[in-house]
């Protein structure tokens, strides 16, 4: 029988051995990445699709041999769409299976909470999550951060622009207390003050709460005409449903990611009936998006149109594996890095998947334009994706019009 300091030991010394061990099994062959998505939690409705997308992309490019004659292996978490549960996720994938890039993450609030992990060491980290910190000099100094989105300045844009083209006079805010709700809600007034307008009233409320009401009755005091939300789909579900029992008749912005079928079974069709909502959009016209909704549909058993986290995603695995392709053989993770931004952004010779890219790398620069968005990198690290306005009719979302910003 061990005692408890003998027992502490061999746990130690079984830690230690199991790490030497997952070490000396990595080799210069493979490339190991951390996919972590939010398979469950307010973002679940997203997570298993980024997944599979990761996982169906990494597929794509071993079939071709690999790329930087590596093969990638995946290594998959779920974050729970909590920054704790993200965390010791996050200290697993780069402790335990020695990850050399996380990408899939869809919340500001989890990209928050593990780019100091990933910076300390020095992996490539590519996210979706909206928050203007993320790519903030300060939070990412060694230029290893990418986002596949727009902050919340882009999406407040994209809001103030359908605001305006929609007539609206007086709107009003609510935010969920986290990075990406205050940041949509923060990003809408700059643009719409800068058209010369006010928002009348702006509430920021807890999260996992019951009930709503009083934070909805602030903003309806002051007689807003649209009430634009920075929201998950939990919260936006009860403060529709406490909304449509007040017999108010407003009208409703709503990020995509707070909207869905589910919103829409338990608010019933009449409470869901002119939600308006303000989504990104995947790069629909493009070759690279054809092939990602393919395998989106093989996966997922729906279009691709309906998860453009997880065209980024798709899109993540595949710039990387373009940058890793694109740098010299048995490169470290700052030679692939430096490489991200040449292969996405132009010029070069346009590719739409990583095949296409490993060929035209062998005679040229190349731009690959991706699934998400074009995948053009700005000074942030940051891409700007189109958007769209739809409205939901009859338990039906339909898209109404495109919105460039």
């Amino acid at each position: 029988m061990l005692n408890r300091r003998e027992l502490v030991a061999a746990m130690a010394s079984a830690t230690l051995f199991a790490s030497m061990r997952n070490v000396a099994a990595q080799s210069k062959d493979t490339f190991r990445i951390g996919a972590l998505n939010p398979i469950t939690g307010v973002g679940g409705a997203y997570g298993t699709g980024m997944q599979k997308m990761i996982l169906a992309a990494a597929d794509e490019v071993n079939a071709v041999g690999g790329a930087g004659g590596r093969r990638l292996v995946i290594f998959a978490e779920d974050d729970q769409s909590q920054p704790q549960a993200a965390v010791l996720a996050t200290k697993k994938l780069l402790e335990i299976d020695n990850v050399q890039a996380l990408i899939g993450i869809w919340s500001s609030g989890v990209a928050l909470a593990t780019i100091p992990l990933t910076n300390d060491a020095n992996a490539i980290f590519m996210t979706f999550g909206g928050a203007p910190e993320i790519t903030n000099p300060k939070v990412n100094p060694k230029k290893l951060v990418y986002r596949l989105n727009t902050t919340g300045d882009g999406f407040g844009s994209a809001f103030a622009d359908v605001c305006e083209r929609e007539g609206f006079k007086r709107p009003a805010t609510m935010a969920f207390n986290n990075a990406s709700g205050i940041g949509i809600a923060e990003g809408f007034k700059k643009a719409w003050e800068l058209k010369g307008h006010k928002v009348i009233e702006a509430v920021v409320y807890e999260p996992n709460q019951p009930s709503y009401r009083s934070e909805l009755q602030k903003v309806l005091f002051a007689k807003p005409d649209v009430i634009i939300m920075g929201s998950y789909i939990a919260d936006t579900t009860i403060i529709i449903r406490e909304w449509f029992e007040t017999g108010e008749t407003q009208k409703w912005l709503i990020p995509g990611h707070a909207v869905g079928a589910d919103l829409i079974k338990a608010v019933g069709p009449e409470a869901s009936e002119g939600l308006m909502v303000v989504n990104s959009i995947s790069n629909e016209a493009s070759t690279a998006f054809s092939i990602y909704d393919a395998a989106y549909r093989k996966a997922m058993n729906e279009s691709g149109v309906s998860n453009i986290m997880a065209a980024a995603s798709w899109d993540m695995l595949i710039v990387l594996a373009l940058a890793l392709e694109a740098a010299r053989p048995n490169a470290d993770i700052m030679a692939i890095n430096a490489k991200i931004k040449e292969i996405s952004n132009p010029p070069g010779k346009l590719v739409s998947s990583f095949a296409e890219g490993k060929e035209a790398l062998k005679s040229g620069k190349i731009n690959y334009e991706g699934a998400s968005s074009a995948i053009d990198f700005n000074e942030f690290s940051d891409v700007v994706p189109d958007f769209d306005l739809a409205v939901i009719s009859n338990g039906q979302i339909n898209r109404k019009y495109v919105v460039k910003i």
